[in-house]
């Protein structure tokens, strides 16, 4: 059995994985306003999976320097995976930035 925490972080690789690598490169190539918005809906979509799981729950999840609950540690996590991932995908695509 999985713990919450294990189940979430997964959710989020295999999501930033499908995004980045499967469905960005086709829909939004590198056009940043379309990553961008694009990247709305997928944070939405690991959002609302992990809300379906965990809403009305008790349940706290280690962030390693305190407790959250759910949205949050969902929230914080998938942000500090896809920031490197986002990194990488402007530098390999040459993405056009609006600043």
């Amino acid at each position: 059995m999985q713990s919450p925490e294990q189940i979430v972080l997964l959710l989020n690789v295999i999501v930033i994985f499908l995004a980045y690598f499967v469905i960005y490169p086709r829909m939004a190539g590198n056009d940043f306003n379309k990553i961008a918005m694009n990247d709305v809906i997928t944070s939405c979509v690991v959002l609302m999976t992990s809300g379906s799981l965990y809403f009305n729950s008790v349940i706290e999840f280690n962030l390693l320097i305190m407790q959250v609950n759910w949205f949050w540690f969902t929230f914080i996590t998938f942000a500090l995976i896809e920031i490197p991932v986002l990194f990488w995908y402007i530098k390999k695509y040459k993405v056009n930035l609006p600043f």
